[in-house]
């Protein structure tokens, strides 16, 4: 028996996207400002990125104590914001919390792209109870995941090395986020013909 409980999915998308939504408004309120510790200087970002560590954590334990479950995707997000937050502050560098999306993105997409090499659908696996859907169905959804994980991936390469902190920060916080909720809607859309009908099948 799980133990996983259900809480309002209002609360839990807070839960899930205020930590973002601070570090930006946080960001926004300091960028321009230096801060002082031990008598080394750090920029409103660098500063900004350390706040948002202890938040996002907060958060998560909020949401693991009201639903007694984090997902492997959440986790393993957390501890990329840990490390590259303990890096970005350790060598007084922001590039290194600006890799971690590149890093978060490139993982996911070579997880999908493991499984597909083996004939396998990771997706499925997680989320089947979710979705029902045919093999077929699964298997085009996650070809087409692991492309748009790998472009997320270069585009943040690009972004952060071509473009200023400023624009970094909006299209990390909206634009990628964005993209992808887009991207994952018309999948769901266009792939509406390999979807399994439990209603029916249960009265076959």
């Amino acid at each position: 028996m799980s133990d996983e409980k259900t809480i309002n999915p209002i609360l839990k998308q807070v839960l899930e996207l205020g930590p973002t939504i601070l570090f930006f408004l946080i960001y926004l309120r300091i960028k321009d400002d230096v801060f002082v510790f031990g008598g080394t200087e750090y920029t409103g970002f660098i500063v900004a990125a350390l706040i948002f560590v202890p938040i996002l954590l907060v958060a998560m334990g909020i949401l693991w104590a009201l639903t007694g479950k984090l997902s492997r995707m959440q986790v393993f997000t957390a501890f990329m914001v840990i490390f590259f937050g303990g890096l970005t502050a350790w060598f007084n560098d922001e590039r290194f919390f600006k890799m971690k999306t590149t890093i978060v993105y490139g993982v996911f997409a070579a997880l999908l792209g493991i499984g597909l090499m083996q004939g396998r659908s990771y997706l499925a696996y997680v989320m089947s109870e979710l979705m029902p859907m045919r093999d077929e169905g699964w298997m085009i959804l996650t070809r087409r995941l692991c492309a748009a994980f790998l472009a997320l991936a270069v585009a943040n390469e690009i972004v952060w090395r071509t473009m200023s902190t400023d624009a970094w920060v909006k299209i990390e916080t909206f634009g990628f986020p964005i993209a992808l909720m887009a991207f994952l809607m018309w999948q769901f859309t266009s792939l509406q013909s390999y979807m399994i009908d439990e209603d029916s099948t249960d009265e076959t």
